[in-house]
């Protein structure tokens, strides 16, 4: 498994992915024998206890990197008010699993904009060392490259904070009426799409159609700017997502093998079962 590249999905436990495999291995354990992170979504709900934290590290081998969301209090409840003895008390939390940690970002509403960014960026330069950060927004006036945009990015190179890109453009392209494709449409973010490295672990958040295949172009292209990244010592983290997660799993590999076709040197995970059973989907 080939680590300058992070693959992972939003989630460890999927009902439809666990079926075929009766192997008695725990849900963990399993992916992450084929996925070499993942998405920490449920930690903006509430950290994790340190008893979790110790269990989930012991069915994890030493590669396996957690990227944990910031609670929710930080970013949406409060936002940015009460942001430091709050994130103070997540990243203490957090300290136990420090070297196995990936990244830790703040994923910020749509409705913090300009307005915010003085807050924001008081917040961002008290964050301790130890940890990689990352920034996801989703205010317009961030991706408008006028002088709030070129403001922040300007500190996020400063302070090599990692700008989150999530890329849904297949997603609002598809034209499919579905409640699923309907429902991921409604939720997920219809921003721009702006391809930065602010830091040395670019994160990537995909999220392709129901039908992965019409997500085809957009793996290619990711591949070369990964392939980029890594040239340059960068170590690029990547998480797929499909409205309903069923085929995430099949979307990351097919993403590996494009990525290794590219770096005669990278060694792709070993494929979710499911996945050689649908190597003719391309």
């Amino acid at each position: 498994m080939d680590t300058r590249c992070h693959i992972g999905l939003p989630q460890w436990q999927h009902s439809h992915w666990h079926a075929d495999r009766p192997d008695g291995l725990k849900a963990l354990q399993r992916y992450a024998q084929c996925f070499s992170s993942v998405e920490g979504n449920t930690s903006f709900y509430g950290a994790p206890k340190r008893e979790t934290l110790l269990r989930w590290l012991d069915h994890t081998p030493a590669h396996f990197k957690f990227c944990f969301k910031v609670p929710r209090r930080v970013s949406h409840d409060a936002p940015l008010r009460h942001g430091t003895s709050e994130l103070s008390a997540f990243l203490s939390g957090l300290e136990i699993a420090q070297d196995r940690i990936g990244i830790v970002w703040l994923q910020l509403s749509d409705k913090l904009g300009p307005e915010s960014l003085t807050s924001l960026l008081t917040l961002l330069g008290q964050l301790p060392s130890g940890f990689n950060y990352g920034l996801e927004l989703r205010h317009r006036s961030f991706f408008a490259k006028g002088d709030t945009e070129r403001e922040l990015n300007a500190f996020l190179l400063q302070r090599n904070i990692n700008r989150v890109m999530f890329d849904t453009r297949y997603l609002f392209a598809d034209t499919a009426r579905d409640a699923e494709t309907l429902e991921a449409q409604r939720k997920k973010p219809a921003v721009p799409l702006h391809v930065i490295a602010t830091g040395q672990h670019p994160m990537l958040r995909f999220i392709s159609p129901l039908n992965i295949e019409q997500a085809e172009p957009a793996l290619q292209q990711w591949a070369l700017k990964v392939s980029q990244w890594i040239s340059e010592g960068r170590q690029p983290y990547l998480f797929f997502h499909t409205p309903n997660n069923d085929d995430s799993p099949l979307l990351a590999a097919r993403f590996e093998q494009i990525l290794a076709a590219r770096l005669d040197d990278y060694k792709p995970a070993p494929a979710w079962p499911s996945v050689a059973r649908q190597e003719a989907l391309f």
